[in-house]
């Protein structure tokens, strides 16, 4: 397919798989019994919620978006209970489609500026990295390599952690919410795509995850989207056992597309414990070769 294909069918099955999502009794409307055929929503009962004639919404879920108003994006939004990620993922998607297709490019190697790098170095009690839009490691700090240790197993560079979820097999055993990273993972670069779909290094990058990992593919294939800006993971580090750590996103506005994610422990806690014994382990020696890659 040529791009504004590919933009017509992201749109297509998203509005579709959201539709298919909301019941007529979520929705408000009334239901009258009896045997549906569609899951979730009809077409024209999201027409009729959207204040707009079946037809335009039947074209706009057959992708035709370019030059709709944001006042009809909003309308769809709430018809469909858009939460605020897939709400932007839709103004994406419109955005890309009523604009001039460009051909798929490889972005030039990001870096992390010494700036940021030298903030991550004074997070000596808190792991703490650099992640792009596809998910690959720019940078971290010594205590941020260390608790990612099983990421650097695999040579390639700069490490992903998408693909280390899917791929890697020792991924099952450090994440003990594989599942829950697993879905997240998804979301997160379903939305990078919405955003960025020109990105030949995602496009690979998707291509090369639906290819191998069956798990992948059925995860993709829902097309959901989400922020992740917080929350709590469950680890099992090889060297100190399982951990329990809140996470923090920080978008860097200086630096387009770059993220700062930090790890901490409830003070005192168990996992406090294990963190202070990783970090007597993150001598220099034990930082991994090559561990900031280019993107």
């Amino acid at each position: 397919m040529n791009g504004k294909d590919d933009i017509r069918e992201e749109i297509k099955q998203f509005l579709t798989s959201r539709r298919a999502k909301i019941t007529p009794e979520q929705a408000g409307l009334p239901h009258h019994g009896g045997r549906r055929r569609v899951a979730g929503l009809r077409r024209a009962e999201v027409a009729t919620l959207a204040g707009v004639s079946v037809e335009y919404y039947t074209r706009l879920e057959r992708g035709n978006v370019g030059g709709v108003s944001e006042s009809v994006l909003e309308a769809l939004a709430r018809a469909l209970r858009l939460d605020d990620a897939e709400r932007t993922h839709l103004f994406h998607l419109a955005r890309t489609a009523g604009t001039a297709h460009p051909a798929r490019r490889r972005p030039a190697p990001q870096r992390v500026r010494p700036a940021v790098q030298q903030l991550l170095d004074s997070m000596t009690e808190t792991p703490a990295f650099v992640r792009n839009g596809r998910l690959d490691i720019l940078s971290a700090n010594r205590l941020g390599y260390a608790l990612y240790s099983e990421v650097y197993v695999d040579p390639v560079r700069p490490a992903n952690h998408a693909r280390f979820i899917f791929l890697d097999p020792r991924s099952a055993d450090f994440y003990l919410d594989w599942n829950s990273v697993a879905e997240d993972t998804v979301a997160l670069l379903r939305a990078e795509a919405g955003r960025d779909p020109y990105d030949r290094g995602l496009t690979e990058l998707i291509g090369e995850l639906s290819t191998r990992s069956e798990d992948f593919r059925v995860r993709w294939a829902a097309h959901d989207v989400r922020f992740h800006p917080n929350g709590i993971k469950r680890f099992h580090h090889p060297l100190v056992g399982d951990l329990l750590l809140h996470f923090e996103a920080l978008e860097l506005s200086a630096d387009t597309g770059q993220t700062i994610i930090t790890h901490t422990a409830e003070r005192h806690s168990p996992s406090d414990d294990a963190l202070r014994v990783l970090a007597s382990w993150t001598a220099p020696e034990h930082v991994p070769a090559g561990g900031s890659g280019d993107a």
